[in-house]
């Protein structure tokens, strides 16, 4: 959705240039914190006109199990003062992003019709580092539907070894 990136970009881009002494450890509490606002039940709190911005506040901490540091609650209560906790997620995509392109790196999801992990993961991730050139941060999803193999997808390009993809090629090919 552009108006979401459009609504997020100028916060996004403020914290990272705020956080230049340590983007990780703000990337971090970022992340905790927009998968904490992503929620419905507290976007709707959020909105409620009843709802003063140190209550949402206290709730995100609350929810996040951790105190806030001064840095973290400021951006927040300014995100909430300016009615913006939906964009939140986004505002850490775009962080992340930031990140990504100062050292390199990029995100990178792993569809996998099976669980991945350990050292398995760690092979996988190795070979696609390798394959793309670059440092990657990589998330796995579950969709069975692939049957078997991994689809990947990394900013625009994608890896599709999964036999869902390759019994398509197999019926366009046979259909010719």
């Amino acid at each position: 959705m552009a108006e979401l990136a459009t609504i997020a970009r100028p916060y996004a881009d403020a914290l990272f240039k705020s956080s230049v002494s340590d983007h990780t450890a703000t990337s971090q509490w970022l992340d905790r914190m927009a998968a904490v606002a992503g929620d419905p039940d507290l976007l709707r709190f959020a909105d409620n006109p009843k709802s003063t911005v140190d209550q949402v506040v206290g709730l995100v901490e609350g929810v996040m199990q951790e105190p806030l540091t001064a840095v973290a609650r400021q951006f927040l209560r300014t995100v909430l003062e300016n009615g913006r906790l939906s964009a939140l997620p986004e505002m850490a995509a775009q962080f992340r992003a930031h990140m990504n392109s100062e050292g390199g790196a990029s995100d990178a999801t792993i569809y996998s019709a099976f669980p991945m992990e350990g050292a398995a993961l760690a092979d996988v991730t190795q070979a696609l580092e390798k394959r793309f050139g670059r440092k990657l941060f990589v998330t796995v999803e579950l969709q069975p539907e692939l049957i078997g193999g991994i689809r990947v997808l990394v900013g625009d390009e994608v890896l599709d070894t999964s036999v869902k993809a390759r019994l398509e090629q197999m019926k366009v090919a046979l259909a010719a």
